[in-house]
C-alpha cells in the first residue's frame, strides 16, 4: 500500500506527523506500506503551522499512492498559509479531486476534511472536522457525524488535531488487521481515542 501525505505551507504539524509516525510504525511491524511525504508543487519544505519546517520527498503528481491524507492546518485564523488559504487557491482540492476520481482512498484530518469539502467529496456523505469547523463543513453540503473518525469507504475524516493518530491507527486496523494496529498502539504507547462511525458507502 502506497500512501501519500501532501504537505502546505501552514500545515498543522501533529496532523501530518501523527499519520507519518502509526504508518512507519505499521511498517515496522510488518504492514506492507510506505508513506511518502509530498507537496503539490515539489517545493523540498514547508513552514508548518507553529513554525516548523518539515521536508518532503516528492511532488504528489509524481506518486501514485492508493491512500492520500490531507492535513489541515490554520482553517479558523483566515490567513494567508494554511488550509483555508489552500482552499481558497484550489489547487490542493482539484488535486484531491483528480486521484479521488482516479480510484485513490482519500484521508481528511482535522480541518483537512474541509479539503476534502472544498474538493466536494464530502457532498451528501457522512464526515466530521475539527469542532471549530464544524459549521463550515455543515453549510458545504457533508452530513456532520459526531465522532472521532468518520469511514464512509474511499472517504475517511477525523476530528480534531490530535486524530491524526487515531484515523492512521484505524486505517492500519482496516488494511493489514487488529493484530498490527494493536502492536502500534501499544508500540507509541497510546490508547485509541473516541469512537469510528462507518458509512453506508463502506464496503472494506
Amino acid at each position: 500500500m502506497d500512501i501519500a501525505i501532501v504537505l502546505f505551507d501552514g500545515v498543522d504539524e501533529l496532523d501530518a506527523v501523527a499519520p507519518f509516525e502509526v504508518f512507519e510504525n505499521a511498517a515496522a511491524e510488518g504492514a506492507d506500506l510506505t508513506t511518502t511525504l509530498c507537496t503539490l508543487d515539489g517545493a523540498p519544505t514547508v513552514t508548518a503551522s507553529h513554525g516548523l519546517e518539515l521536508g518532503s520527498e516528492s511532488r504528489l503528481a509524481d506518486l501514485s499512492p492508493d491512500l492520500l491524507v490531507v492535513p489541515g492546518g490554520r482553517w479558523n485564523a483566515r490567513g494567508e498559509t494554511g488550509a483555508w488559504a489552500e482552499a481558497e487557491k484550489g489547487d490542493v482540492p482539484a488535486a484531491i479531486r483528480r486521484l479521488h476520481e482516479a480510484g485513490v482512498t482519500v484521508a481528511g484530518v482535522c480541518t483537512g476534511g474541509m479539503l476534502l469539502a472544498r474538493a466536494g467529496l464530502t457532498d451528501g456523505r457522512p464526515a466530521t472536522t475539527h469542532r471549530g469547523a464544524v459549521d463550515d463543513l455543515r453549510d458545504s453540503g457533508a452530513n456532520v457525524v459526531d465522532a472521532r473518525v468518520v469511514d464512509d469507504g474511499d472517504v475517511i475524516t477525523a476530528g480534531g488535531v490530535t486524530s491524526g493518530l487515531d484515523l492512521a491507527l484505524h486505517v492500519v486496523e482496516r488494511e493489514f488487521g487488529a493484530d498490527v494496529a494493536g502492536a502500534v498502539a501499544e508500540r507509541m504507547e497510546y490508547e485509541r481515542q473516541g469512537t469510528v462511525h462507518r458509512g453506508e458507502s463502506r464496503t472494506n
